[in-house]
């Protein structure tokens, strides 16, 4: 199993601020000849008499040397673990989680948002100094 991210709790606390029920941590898919651990699963609790949302979430920190870098193993990582969920769950919505400040910093630039527009990447924006998510964006 993998190391978790060094802002998983905080994804996880921010989550949880907004009603969501962990419920997978992390989220295991068994391919047969490889193992996927995406970090959390979650499920938003509505009302009993209606079924409940369910999300997958991948929590990226960038902060390594190379944001691009890290940017292409993400884009690679979530879009094999997309479609690894697609067959074991595929009522659950996948969201890459990215830290605010490389939201507003890397995420801006017209190449970056192309690409998660292209792949259709929902992100989950998190601060993590509130703890709290700042943005879905879908």
């Amino acid at each position: 199993m993998p190391a978790k991210d060094v802002f998983h709790e905080i994804v996880k606390t921010a989550l949880e601020k907004e009603g969501w029920q962990i419920t997978h941590d992390p989220y295991h898919i068994d391919l047969g000849f490889v193992d996927f651990y995406i970090d959390l699963g979650a499920e938003r609790l509505i009302a009993a008499t209606r079924d409940g949302e369910k999300i997958a979430v991948e929590i990226k920190t960038f902060l390594g040397a190379s944001t691009i870098s890290e940017f292409h193993t993400a884009i690679g990582q979530f879009i094999n673990y997309r479609i690894a969920l697609e067959e074991e769950d595929a009522e659950r919505l996948l969201y890459l989680a990215v830290p605010l400040d490389i939201y507003k910093r890397f995420f801006k630039y017209t190449f970056i948002q192309t690409v998660i527009h292209r792949n259709q990447i929902p992100l989950l924006v998190y601060d993590t100094e509130k703890q709290e998510v700042a943005q879905w964006i879908s």
